[in-house]
C-alpha cells in the first residue's frame, strides 16, 4: 500500500487547506458585519437619527401600523413637527422608543415647540407614559419620525424578543452557515 510518509504529507496538506478555509471564512464573515455596521453609520448619518430603523412592538398604532412593521425615520432639526406626524420618542426611564402620533402642539414666541402624542389605538394621550410631571415632548426626546414603513418586516426581531431561545438558535445557524458555506 501507500507509504505513511505519503499519507503524512496528504494529511499535513488538507490541514494547511482547512485552516487557510477557516481563516477566509472567518475574514468573510468580519467583512459582512463591517458592512453592515458601516451601511447602519451611514443611515444614521444621511437620515439624522440615531435609529434610522425601527420595528414596531405593540399594537397601539393599529390600524396605520402593526406589530411588526418596520419603520424608516428621518429626523431633521430644521423640519418643523407638525400634528398628525408620527414620531418616535424616548422617554426617561425607559428603554425601547415609543412610536405615536403627535396630537397637540404648543408653540412659543421663541419658536421652541412641545407637543402630545397618543397612540391611534390608545383610549388616552400620552401623558401618562411621559416621566412624572412631565406634561409634553420637545424635539430632545424625539429619536425620528416615519417616513415609510415595510409591513411586518421586523417580526422576526419580536419573535426574537418575546422568545429569546429562537434567537441564539437563528444566531448559530447563521453563524454556521456563513463558516461551513463552501466556495463554488
Amino acid at each position: 500500500g501507500p507509504s505513511p510518509r505519503v499519507a503524512m504529507d496528504l494529511f499535513g496538506d488538507l490541514r494547511r487547506m482547512n485552516k487557510r478555509q477557516l481563516y477566509y471564512q472567518v475574514l468573510n464573515f468580519a467583512m459582512i458585519v463591517s458592512s453592515a455596521l458601516m451601511i447602519w453609520k451611514g443611515l444614521i448619518v444621511v437620515t439624522g437619527s440615531e435609529s434610522p430603523i425601527v420595528v414596531v412592538l405593540s399594537g397601539s398604532m393599529e390600524p396605520a401600523f402593526h406589530r411588526g412593521d418596520l419603520l424608516f425615520l428621518t429626523n431633521f432639526h430644521d423640519d418643523p413637527i407638525r400634528a398628525g406626524e408620527i414620531v418616535v420618542f424616548k422617554v426617561e426611564g425607559r428603554d425601547i422608543p415609543i412610536v405615536h402620533r403627535v396630537i397637540k402642539i404648543h408653540e412659543k414666541e421663541n419658536g421652541n415647540i412641545k407637543f402630545l402624542t397618543k397612540g391611534d389605538n390608545n383610549e388616552v394621550d400620552d401623558r401618562g407614559l411621559y416621566k412624572e410631571g412631565q406634561n409634553w415632548l420637545e424635539k430632545k426626546d424625539v429619536v425620528g419620525r416615519a417616513r415609510g414603513f415595510l409591513p411586518y418586516v421586523g417580526m422576526v426581531t419580536i419573535i426574537m424578543n418575546d422568545y429569546p431561545k429562537f434567537k441564539y438558535a437563528l444566531l448559530a445557524v447563521m453563524g454556521a452557515y456563513v463558516l461551513l458555506k463552501r466556495e463554488s
